[in-house]
């Protein structure tokens, strides 16, 4: 139900961002601002991302398969990195356009470019409200909300450019504020890329911390001790575990993994568990053989 929740967003975010995004490029061509033409651009990339989650969406419910066993729900996680990458992209392009024009500012039609930037951020802000919620928790979710975001810090930066270029005249606001506007997405990208990241390399996922993990298995009834514990992300919220538990002699292992189990799940969402069970006896003996 969540998952299809965050489809039905993503496609109202799509059919808004396709409709205005033919508007501004015509609009970007007419008045000759770069500020306008880098947010069309970034609006062309906002649907790219936009699309691509919904297909990671569609991916992760299909179910897993003999070679694909955990399913696909790291299409998801790819996803999210791939739109993290292609922010990075855009905003090298833009640097490129902004220094262009350092040397040589071209007019712009600022009063024009400024209604439709207005119009675009109108946009945007719809765009954002239909993603929000579900972007923090979920990295594909995110991933398509940061580029909504970032094109509405974009028009927020057109409007500036043409106000200042309306009164006064200077037309180099329009490159200097188009590499302030690509900052501030390489700033907002950035922890996207890095989560994403995170997720590929099985890193403990974030909000967890192993040692918690361990303290709260050895606190269960029959439990003396965990070894060779690891935590991973499959995808944004789904977590897996795998760990070998030293059962005190006499201990009733049926009991001993059900308490493992719904600890686990109740106090860190963890669904997904292997648990070797492994009795003091069995450790003493593999120990003096070491």
């Amino acid at each position: 139900m969540e998952r299809h929740s965050e489809t039905q967003r993503l496609k109202w975010a799509l059919a808004i961002s396709l409709i205005y995004f033919f508007a501004e490029l015509i609009a970007g061509f007419m008045t000759n601002s770069l500020a306008l033409l880098s947010d069309a651009g970034h609006m062309l990339s906002d649907m790219g991302a936009l699309a691509l989650s919904l297909f990671a969406f569609r991916m992760a419910r299909r179910p897993a398969t003999h070679s694909s066993t955990y399913g696909f729900h790291r299409v998801e996680i790819l996803a999210a990195l791939f739109n993290g990458l292609t922010l990075w992209l855009i905003v090298g392009i833009l640097f490129t356009a902004a220094y262009n024009r350092f040397s040589d500012p071209p007019v712009v039609e600022s009063y024009g470019m400024m209604i439709v930037a207005v119009i675009g951020l109108l946009i945007n802000l719809v765009a954002a409200w239909i993603l929000r919620g579900g972007h923090h928790h979920n990295l594909n979710l995110r991933g398509a909300f940061l580029h909504v975001v970032s094109d509405a810090v974009g028009s927020v930066g057109a409007i500036l450019a043409g106000a200042i270029m309306l009164t006064t005249g200077w037309y180099l606001a329009d490159p200097l504020i188009s590499i302030f506007i690509g900052v501030l997405i390489l700033f907002s990208s950035w922890s996207l890329v890095k989560d994403s990241l995170s997720v590929l390399m099985q890193s403990v996922p974030k909000g967890i911390r192993l040692d918690e993990v361990r303290q709260t298995i050895e606190a269960v009834d029959g439990v003396s001790k965990v070894h060779d514990l690891h935590v991973w992300a499959v995808t944004s919220d789904i977590f897996t575990l795998s760990a070998h538990a030293v059962v005190e002699n006499g201990g009733d292992f049926h009991q001993v993994l059900n308490g493992i189990e719904d600890t686990l799940r109740d106090r860190f969402n963890i669904e997904h568990t292997t648990i070797q069970l492994e009795t003091e006896s069995r450790e003493e003996k593999e120990f003096k053989a070491f």
